[in-house]
C-alpha cells in the first residue's frame, strides 16, 4: 500500500465526511463521538505524530525512509479524520473555516512585514 504518494484520486473533504460518519453508524460509535472525545482523540493523535520527529534534526525530518514516513502518513491520517469527525459534530464546513483564516491570516501576517520571519502576531512592529 503507497499512502505516501497517491495524489491521483479526486476525493474530497465531503466524501471524506460522509465515509466517516457511515463509518461511526455502523458501530454505533456516534455516542462516543462528543466534540470534548474527538478533540482529545485529534490531540493525542498530534502528540503520536510528534514522537516521529522529536529526537531528530531539521534536516533528518525531511529525509525519512519509507517506513517512518508510511507511520507519519498514517498518524496525518489519523489527526485528519478527528479533525473532519469533530467539525461534522459541531456543523463545522472546514473549506469555509479555512478559507476565513487564510483571510485573517493574510491580514494579520502582511508579507512586506512578515517576508522572510517568524514571528507571533503581535511581535512585528
Amino acid at each position: 500500500m503507497n499512502i505516501v504518494s497517491d495524489k491521483k484520486q479526486p476525493d474530497s473533504l465531503e466524501q471524506l465526511r460522509l465515509q466517516l460518519a457511515a463509518f461511526a453508524a455502523t458501530r454505533d460509535w456516534q455516542q462516543f463521538h462528543s466534540p470534548k472525545n474527538l478533540s482529545m482523540a485529534l490531540i493525542a493523535e498530534a502528540a503520536e505524530l510528534v514522537e516521529h520527529f522529536q529526537w531528530l534534526t531539521e534536516q533528518q525530518s525531511w529525509d525519512l525512509k519509507p517506513d517512518k514516513k508510511n507511520a507519519v502518513a498514517l498518524e496525518l491520517a489519523d489527526i485528519l479524520i478527528y479533525l473532519i469527525r469533530t467539525a461534522d459534530q459541531l456543523d463545522i464546513d472546514l473549506i469555509a473555516a479555512a478559507k476565513d483564516k487564510i483571510v485573517i491570516n493574510e491580514q494579520r501576517y502582511p508579507a512586506e512585514k512578515v517576508h522572510g520571519k517568524a514571528l507571533r502576531a503581535e511581535e512585528y512592529d
